[in-house]
């Protein structure tokens, strides 16, 4: 799954420029029988199946180092969001495990877990779709990973609010026209109209967003 969004794009350009090494690791590579298994029913019956501690553990111990953060994706985890971003463009190595099925067996979380996020309340077939946001959330973040270090200080919710408006040429298209004050050349006053402008949206859209504090402080 993973084969792809880590291949495109800004994740793509920050592994070329060695801004970030990211490798894939397959838990089957970590089993001693001959099925390769991974996973087995739950104790006290039930739907499903949940990933066995023994993979799980033997590659958390034989990847992970004394810097590494290791990170389970899991629903029942604190919830990403820029301010969570951020704090883990800090770290100098991080290990997701992708749960999947009906989950991780409970002694992973006890033992080898440091963190566990949920990137919103919905059910997804595995961990992997999530760990893949956190990566590219967290990506962009590296310094000189967008090419310009002011970029992700004007994104939305770095300031705790969306981001304004955008516009480019033409001037005019379909008798829709752009605000002349960007058309001004006078910076303070695009500056100040771009500031209303996100508050406006925010309170409109996600006034939760202004009761909280900047997450780029987090």
């Amino acid at each position: 799954m993973f084969t792809g969004p880590i291949d495109v794009s800004i994740v793509q350009r920050a592994r070329k420029n060695g801004l970030l090494e990211l490798r894939v690791h397959n838990l089957r590579d970590y089993t001693h029988d001959n099925y390769k298994t991974v996973d087995d029913r739950p104790f006290g019956g039930g739907p499903g199946m949940v990933l066995k501690p023994e993979p799980i553990f033997e590659a958390v111990e034989a990847l992970a180092g004394e810097k590494t953060r290791v990170i389970l994706m899991s629903p029942a985890g604190r919830m990403f969001h820029q301010g969570v971003a951020r704090e883990l463009s800090r770290q100098e190595e991080l290990l997701f495990i992708c749960g999947a099925y009906e989950g991780v067996d409970e002694r992973v979380r006890q033992a080898l877990v440091d963190d566990e996020l949920s990137i919103g309340d919905y059910v997804l077939t595995n961990g992997s779709l999530p760990a893949m946001v956190v990566i590219d959330a967290v990506t962009r973040l590296l310094p000189g990973a967008l090419g310009d270090d002011q970029s992700p200080v004007d994104e939305s919710f770095s300031q705790a609010s969306l981001e304004y408006p955008h516009y480019t040429r033409p001037a005019e298209f379909r008798a829709m026209k752009v605000p002349p004050v960007l058309l001004s050349g006078n910076h303070a006053a695009i500056e100040k109209w771009r500031r209303e402008q996100a508050r406006l949206r925010t309170q409109a859209r996600r006034p939760d967003l202004l009761d909280e504090k900047p997450a780029a402080g987090k």
